[in-house]
C-alpha cells in the first residue's frame, strides 16, 4: 500500500490538469457557440426587418399609384 502512495500523488496532479483542460476546452465551445449563435440571430432579425420595410413600402408605393 505505501509503495502505491507516491504513483497516486503523482497521478492526482496529471488528472485534475487533464480536466481543467477539458474544461477550458469546454468553456471556449460554448463561448463560440454563444457568439455564432447570436450572430446568426441578429442576422436574421436584420434581414427579417429589412424584408418587412421593403415590402411595406412597395405596397403603400402601389396603393399611391392605384390612388392617382
Amino acid at each position: 500500500m505505501h509503495r502505491l502512495r507516491p504513483l497516486v500523488a503523482l497521478l492526482v496532479p496529471l488528472a485534475l490538469a487533464g480536466c481543467a483542460d477539458i474544461k477550458e476546452a469546454g468553456r471556449t465551445v460554448g463561448h463560440t457557440t454563444k457568439n455564432v449563435t447570436r450572430d446568426i440571430g441578429h442576422t436574421t432579425r436584420d434581414v427579417t426587418r429589412e424584408i418587412g420595410h421593403s415590402t411595406r413600402d412597395a405596397v403603400k408605393q402601389v396603393g399611391d399609384e392605384l390612388s392617382d
